[in-house]
């Protein structure tokens, strides 16, 4: 599996303003200090981390973010709420649970920005005879890391079919993100459960010489799952994403988001927001953070109120908002 170019992104990066248009003036220009909890090397956390560092060190070089590697979802949401982290990504499912308290209080972690939305799809080998998910009952299934964003992801999917990933499949639960794609090619296992758009995993198995299948739940599988589970949106996979994917592809996943810690000043949640909305504004947006706009983070949560307060009166001040 090709990983990504280790860079800066594991040190503290020196980040800086260009001219406003909008009222940035109100954003406080002074040095300011980080921490960002990112995620382990491999995996679509990891590649967005990259890019909005890169993006940020454009538009704030006085903005200074010491990178924090974690486990990803399930240390980010730990270490955010005991105040060891400023800001982390979090992926979707488990910020759902967070805002709505499922299996726990409700938490005091606020929204900093939409990442993506995450498609969540099975990959299989393109020369085997698994075209539903109903075919994959009863078989192995590689779910990533128990507990990680991606088997949390897959669990709600499954649990709108009535389905279980533990009961109704031979469950996998490789201890690295490099052991799925390696378990799907060789016959190990006869699918791979992943999300996001170039999911690095897909990517391996789709460019190997036996090439891939990507199976989905269909229109009356999404109703149900939707039904039972509305943060679940539909999502398409746009064609070409993949080798040999043809077509697009449609789905059912949830938006993970940029969160930060209770307590965050007020004027830090403005000043990174404004710094996004300066990368969104001049068109600095790359392929990895094309989704993360001013309009999908407001359209994605469930109300205003979960905006961490500094990034809501940024938006409130520049008309975002009402």
């Amino acid at each position: 599996m090709r990983h990504v170019r280790r860079r800066s992104v594991l040190s503290t990066i020196s980040l800086a303003t260009i001219a406003p248009r909008v009222a940035f003036a109100q954003a406080p220009t002074p040095e300011l200090k980080f921490t960002f909890g990112t995620s382990v090397e491999g995996g679509s956390f990891m590649i967005y981390a990259l890019a909005l560092l890169d993006a940020l060190r454009t538009v704030d070089p006085s903005l200074e973010i010491a990178s924090v590697p974690t486990k990803g979802t399930a240390e980010n949401v730990p270490k955010l709420e005991a105040g060891e982290l400023d800001v982390a990504m979090v992926s979707g499912e488990f910020a759902y649970e967070l805002f709505m308290g499922i299996g726990r209080p409700v938490s005091k972690l606020k929204v900093v920005t939409a990442m993506y939305s995450t498609p969540g799809m099975f990959a299989v080998r393109a020369d085997s005879r698994y075209r539903s998910i109903a075919d994959l009952k009863g078989r192995p299934v590689v779910w990533n890391a128990r507990g990680s964003g991606l088997a949390v992801q897959a669990r709600y999917m499954l649990d709108g079919l009535g389905l279980d990933p533990d009961r109704d499949f031979q469950a996998i639960y490789p201890e690295t993100l490099a052991e799925g794609p390696a378990m799907l090619i060789e016959g190990t296992a006869a699918a791979l459960w992943g999300g996001g758009l170039r999911w690095p995993g897909f990517v391996e198995v789709a460019s190997n010489p036996r090439g891939a299948r990507f199976v989905v739940p269909n229109a009356q599988e999404i109703a149900a799952i939707r039904a039972k589970h509305s943060f679940l949106k539909p999502v398409v996979v746009p064609a070409g994403l993949y080798a040999g994917q043809y077509d697009a592809i449609e789905t059912v996943g949830a938006w993970s988001y940029v969160l930060a810690r209770d307590g965050l000043d007020d004027a830090a949640g403005y000043r990174l927001a404004a710094d996004l909305y300066r990368i969104e504004r001049v068109g600095t947006l790359s392929r990895q953070l094309t989704q993360s706009t001013v309009k999908n983070t407001l359209a994605s949560l469930p109300s205003p109120d979960l905006l961490q307060p500094g990034v809501r009166r940024f938006y409130k001040d520049n008309g975002l908002l009402p």
